[in-house]
């Protein structure tokens, strides 16, 4: 209903100057946050204005609220499908950075758990996003924020003779105590400089190329275990852990390509008691 002139004409200047200032503070509590904006252009951007729910229970991502090292975030991935839910893929987005997509994971096995650890450079303070693809087309996010800042332009932690020197050597750490059948958590570490094309060479101060791991695939007895696309937000020397269900006897096989196509391949031998 139209609420008459004469109602308005007796407000008091205060009443007015109050009216005004709910109003502001509704307009403003209405607008978006920079943080979901800069998530509306992201969704948009990988996957093609799709609806992304809420993940729940189902997807976790854990990291540091302030990181000590902005060039070495620890992030840690948990899946936990269940009730017919399967979690084949999930992609690491660090929302601030120049190449805010990290990694994508996609799993052989997404309808166990599964949880996967590795590191990232951060540029600014930032959300952290994980949004896990189901095996029914779903989209489901998580966020987590992390106060760091200059990761992507942090100069590199070995000189680059040593980095060429040692470009591609992988190194495999298992837990002590392995049965057959019964999970256990792998780290995988590859040695690569990782450069994200924003870091200075100290000699000459021209930019250093970008060159980074771009895939690593993981095969336990010839069957996939897990697959990796990855960019310049991975940190320098990736490591990567994830989950595998040994038998008694196997070899965990690693090919990795980076962005200049170079190709590592290595090999593991992984015994384990029978658990009897």
């Amino acid at each position: 209903m139209t609420t008459p002139h004469r109602t308005i004409s007796t407000l008091s200047v205060t009443a007015l100057a109050g009216a005004a200032h709910l109003c502001l503070s509704g307009a403003g509590a209405l607008a978006a946050s920079p943080q979901d904006e800069r998530w509306d252009m992201l969704r948009d951007m990988y996957f093609s204005g799709r609806t992304v729910e809420e993940a729940g229970s189902l997807l976790t991502v854990e990291a540091p609220k302030r990181a000590n090292d902005a060039a070495v975030v620890p992030i840690r991935i948990v899946t936990a499908p269940g009730n017919g839910v399967k979690v084949t893929a999930v992609h690491l987005i660090v929302d601030e950075n120049p190449v805010p997509m990290a990694a994508t994971f996609r799993f052989a096995h997404g309808d166990s758990p599964q949880a996967v650890d590795t590191r990232v450079r951060v540029n600014a303070y930032t959300n952290i996003t994980a949004v896990a693809e189901t095996g029914d087309g779903r989209l489901l996010r998580t966020t987590q924020f992390v106060k760091a800042s200059g990761g992507c332009s942090a100069p590199a932690l070995k000189n680059a003779q040593l980095a060429v020197a040692r470009m591609g050597k992988m190194k495999l750490n298992l837990p002590d105590g392995i049965v057959a059948g019964k999970p256990l958590t792998a780290q995988l570490l590859i040695s690569h400089p990782n450069y994200t094309g924003m870091q200075y060479d100290q000699l000459n101060y021209y930019f250093i190329p970008a060159h980074y791991v771009k895939t690593v695939a993981i095969r336990y007895n010839g069957a996939p275990v897990l697959d990796v696309q990855s960019d310049i937000s991975l940190s320098e020397d990736p490591s990567i852990h994830f989950s595998l269900v040994p038998e008694e006897q196997g070899t965990l096989e690693v090919t990795a390509e980076d962005s200049n196509g170079r190709v590592f391949r290595e090999s593991w031998p992984i015994r384990a008691n029978s658990g009897s």
